[in-house]
């Protein structure tokens, strides 16, 4: 059995990886900041991350961690897209074949995002769960190299990474809101937070409608939840039926959920763009949408929030920014 990551394990992946990901930005939000009453607010800005997201970081440290043999087999994945795009990008620059296993629900624009990196694309099942059933078949017939996208140690030391970065350019950060879906994200960079600073306050952040970890945190237990369709589309699908890390760790490390509604996403979407001119997928906003909604009382913090992707449709983009404009024009 695998252990649990720790805090060296993130120092070690630090290394590891810097040569293949990018150190993103911290920065400031003043005007969020006085709107929300915070001391400060910074948006670690993984949304220029190497494919536009920070599964890079993850995808990176278990891919450079594989020995010739489980190179040569290949590797595999199952995912929503963006642990798909990064694992076909990194085993790409390091010359390995990659197999990527989505569901029916992952929209077109992202399987083709995929396929032109070069990986082999699998499609099968109506949700995540049922595209990791698919996976494991593949392993067995063909012995692929697994590279989970979140439930595995390299994974989330390799995520954790983004929590060195946010302390050692801001160490006297109180309050971090991250993404949850499978909780590799929260897992590591929960962990290493808490490592380095136990006082600091780690909020978890989920989608209305497929909120997976939140019940089965409930459950004591894994549990499957419908996948409704969300402008948030990577923070969908479940935990894993067998979930060793992401669903303990979460439990340890985390204080805080809440459950960020549809149109929360979508203003904080169009807040980063039309603050910041940064272009956030659904799941990057949740934070800027559970600030400016008063979902979370941030009055005389120092916050960061992690802006985790920027792929996104770019008719659906559009479409959003559309409505939000007509929303602020006439309320």
């Amino acid at each position: 059995m695998k252990q649990m990551p720790t805090l060296l394990d993130a120092y070690k992946a630090e290394n590891r990886i810097r040569s293949m990901i990018r150190e993103t930005p911290l920065m400031e939000a003043p005007a969020l900041a006085r709107q929300t009453g915070a001391k400060s607010i910074h948006l670690k800005m993984e949304c220029r991350q190497h494919t536009g997201a920070f599964k890079a970081r993850g995808a990176a440290n278990k891919i450079l961690s594989l020995n010739k043999e489980a190179g040569t087999r290949g590797v595999i994945t199952f995912s929503t897209g963006n642990h798909g795009k990064a694992v076909a990008y990194m085993a790409g620059r390091c010359g390995i074949p990659a197999t990527v296993c989505l569901s029916e629900n992952v929209p077109a624009y992202r399987v083709d995002m995929i396929r032109r990196l070069g990986a082999q694309v699998a499609i099968h099942g109506r949700s995540q769960d049922e595209a990791e059933t698919h996976y494991q078949a593949l392993i067995q017939t063909h012995g692929y190299t697994p590279v989970v996208p979140f439930d595995d140690p390299l994974i989330i030391a390799g995520q954790g990474t983004i929590a060195i970065e946010i302390l050692a350019k801001l160490p006297e950060a109180q309050v971090l809101l991250i993404p949850l879906s499978g909780g590799g994200l929260l897992a590591g960079v929960a962990m290493v937070a808490k490592s380095i600073n136990p006082d600091i306050h780690i909020v978890g952040l989920s989608i209305e409608r497929s909120p997976a970890m939140v019940e089965s945190l409930k459950a004591g237990k894994p549990v499957q939840v419908e996948e409704k369709q969300s402008i948030a589309d990577s923070l969908l699908g479940g935990i894993g039926f067998d979930n060793h890390f992401t669903l303990k760790m979460v439990a340890q490390f985390v204080d805080e959920h809440l459950l960020i509604s549809e149109d929360d996403i979508k203003a904080g979407m169009f807040y980063l763009f039309d603050t910041h001119r940064t272009v956030a997928e659904g799941a990057a906003a949740v934070g800027v949408g559970a600030m400016l909604s008063g979902r979370i009382d941030v009055r005389r913090k120092r916050v960061v929030t992690v802006v985790s992707g920027g792929t996104v449709d770019t008719a659906t983009y559009l479409q959003i920014m559309q409505e939000q404009l007509e929303r602020t024009c006439h309320p």
